[in-house]
């Protein structure tokens, strides 16, 4: 009968581990959603959202495809000029740590960006008869992320992420920092 009682717990045991660890599997895709705030806390009408697909590889990384939208405003007298940029992310994470449970997970990623940049929706003439000077143009360039993901359950993952993106062509600033939270659905 102890004999029967052990092989039941080892056999309990080993399924539990089993389910914990059916994360990170070759092949297991998610769809990220994801958003947060531009160049810190001081404006929170700068912000960003997006929308990616993430396929994991066979060495426990994985490969980021996705579209994401930045805004941010820039002040001229009482007005609030928009500055928006619309891009497309090709990336690779690479996971560092996780716990044994394989409930948490740190990242770090590397991603090339192209995109198209508009400055207050394309109107140049402003209100007082000044010009904006400023051009729409395309993008391109690169982030690093550091990112952070917490299993909620075996399909719904949390993310927390932190991002420095260097863009090219922009007529306003090249460097963004965006901070951000996003809910990754495993779709298979």
């Amino acid at each position: 009968m102890k004999k029967l009682f052990l092989v039941l717990v080892m056999l309990i045991s080993i399924s539990v581990t089993k389910a914990n660890a059916q994360r990170y599997l070759p092949k297991m895709k998610g769809l990220e959603l994801r958003g947060g705030i531009v160049n810190g806390f001081t404006n929170l009408k700068n912000f960003y959202t997006g929308l990616a697909l993430s396929s994991y590889t066979m060495h426990k990384n994985r490969w980021i495809f996705g579209m994401e939208y930045l805004q941010k405003e820039y002040a001229y007298k009482e007005l609030m000029l928009p500055k928006s940029q619309f891009t497309a992310e090709a990336g690779y994470y690479y996971m560092f740590l996780s716990d044994p449970r394989k409930m948490f997970f740190l990242s770090i990623g590397g991603s090339e960006l192209l995109g198209y940049e508009t400055s207050n929706w394309g109107e140049k003439l402003l209100y007082d008869g000044a010009t904006l000077m400023n051009n729409d143009a395309f993008l391109y360039g690169g982030a690093i992320t550091f990112e952070i993901e917490n299993y909620i359950s075996d399909k719904i993952v949390l993310l927390v992420n932190a991002r420095e993106r260097i863009l090219f062509g922009s007529s306003i600033g090249k460097f963004h920092t965006q901070i951000g939270l996003g809910l990754k659905f495993i779709i298979n």
